[in-house]
């Protein structure tokens, strides 16, 4: 499809003016699906706006939707999809996209990214989450917060030798090790050195991040050289033998996938060290409605499990814990894909902060502050939600040049104060009540009461 708009910058939240003198440009719109990725492609002559939305990745958190300045956003049945249905969370309005980044800026889980190439603004126009996850000096590393996140965004790569390399098994032995499980915090280290050592996994779950459950010692593997507890960062480890060369030092490298990376926490709670630091897109606080939970079936529905990036929601298995459900607020990034998934509406969301880059001083400056803000109050004001698109009876209009009746605007002013008198009738509990059981002889009656109050 393809309109015609004023020679100006397409995309941002402010339609374009249409001025005497400026030059027509054709925008043209498409929609491609490739594999999970809806590719949806904004082309002029000035430029090509291409946003991809992988709905595989998208949690249905509903923040694309909540924000949209056009409206062009519609959030589809997150509880069956969060159940097992395979459909997009979200679905667009191509007609109504104007390509402003706002949802591709601060989705939390990036299933929505924008390329724009050409006479566009830059990037560092738009604001977006001021978040990070850095790994710092303290880092040994260890196989911890690989095995602990739930995004797989976490790659270890240890680049010390193995134990072989530079001490090859000698046949025949003899010595004693021990380990200290007392000590030993599933580091990893000492299985990555010497193939003597058996790291059994397990999956980690909110309320024990350790992805190891049991550190094996395979003694016909070993030498009792002595290395590994040299090596290792907690002293769990002791041998009796003989040491055939200095240990090697730890080191190696740890690298975060951003896109990947939904900024949980797991890793930074997980790790023992202390060697990462962190900030969430958001702040806020997470927690249960306890009237509705009383048909809460968290082994049969599980659709806050399944939507939760950070993985924080498990079942009790304490039998003195009498909780139905239940989670750990530390990893929560707070984006409210568990709200929507729950068709209880026994889960409740509040933020109270939202860490977002600079806002910089652009046409479309107060439809972001707006946005933003919106995150934390759930109100989005200021937004207009019909978006102008020119149709063919006013295309042929000027063509002819027949100018468009003028609008009455003591007509529209009169009609604006007789919705504005109605709304609080409408809004009162008693009479939406009325309106659900009664007549609407007897509604129209309690309305026009309600209106001389």
């Amino acid at each position: 499809m393809s309109e015609e708009y004023p020679e100006e910058e397409c995309g941002s939240e402010e339609a374009p003016a249409e001025e005497e003198g400026q030059d027509k440009i054709t925008v043209t719109t498409t929609m491609d699906l490739q594999g999970s990725h809806f590719i949806y492609t904004q082309a002029t002559e000035k430029s090509i706006k291409t946003l991809d939305y992988d709905y595989k990745r998208c949690n249905g958190c509903g923040i694309c939707v909540e924000i949209c300045p056009t409206d062009a956003l519609e959030l589809g049945p997150i509880h069956e999809i969060a159940t097992g249905l395979d459909a997009p969370a979200v679905m667009m309005d191509l007609d109504k996209c104007t390509f402003c980044r706002m949802c591709s800026n601060l989705c939390p889980v990036h299933a929505i990214t924008l390329e724009a190439v050409g006479e566009v603004p830059e990037e560092e126009k738009y604001p977006k989450y001021d978040t990070y996850v850095d790994i710092n000096e303290k880092c040994l590393p260890c196989a911890l917060c690989e095995g602990a996140c739930p995004q797989d965004a976490i790659e270890v790569e240890f680049t010390f030798p193995k134990k072989e390399e530079i001490a090859p098994l000698k046949e025949g032995a003899e010595g004693e090790i021990e380990i200290d499980m007392d000590k030993c915090n599933f580091c990893g280290i000492c299985a990555r050195f010497c193939d003597a050592f058996i790291l059994l996994e397990r999956e980690p779950t909110p309320d024990n991040l350790v992805p190891f459950e049991q550190l094996l010692v395979d003694e016909d593997q070993c030498d009792y050289c002595v290395l590994c507890q040299d090596i290792c960062p907690e002293e769990a480890i002791k041998v009796k033998g003989e040491r055939p060369c200095e240990a090697p030092k730890v080191e190696g490298n740890v690298k975060v996938d951003d896109e990947k990376c939904t900024l949980c926490g797991r890793c930074q709670a997980v790790c023992p060290y202390d060697a990462v630091d962190l900030q969430k897109p958001m702040e806020g606080k997470l927690s249960l409605i306890e009237a509705n939970l009383k048909e809460c079936d968290p082994q049969g529905c599980r659709g806050c499990f399944n939507v939760c990036p950070s993985d924080l929601w498990y079942v009790p298995t304490d039998p003195e814990d009498p909780r139905k459900i239940a989670f750990v607020e530390e990893y929560c990034t707070y984006c409210g894909a568990c709200v929507q998934a729950c068709h209880l509406q026994a889960i409740k969301l509040e933020r109270t902060d939202v860490h977002h880059t600079e806002i910089p001083e652009t046409p479309w400056a107060a439809q972001w502050r707006d946005a933003i803000e919106s995150l934390k109050t759930g109100v989005r004001n200021g937004v207009d939600k019909a978006v102008f698109r020119e149709t063919e009876t006013l295309k042929a209009q000027k063509f002819l040049g027949v100018e468009p009746p003028e609008v009455d605007q003591a007509k529209l002013a009169a009609v604006q104060a007789k919705i504005d008198s109605l709304m609080p009738a409408l809004k009162n509990a008693k009479v939406r009540k009325l309106w659900e059981k009664d007549t609407p002889e007897n509604v129209l009656i309690a309305v026009k009461k309600k209106m001389e109050v």
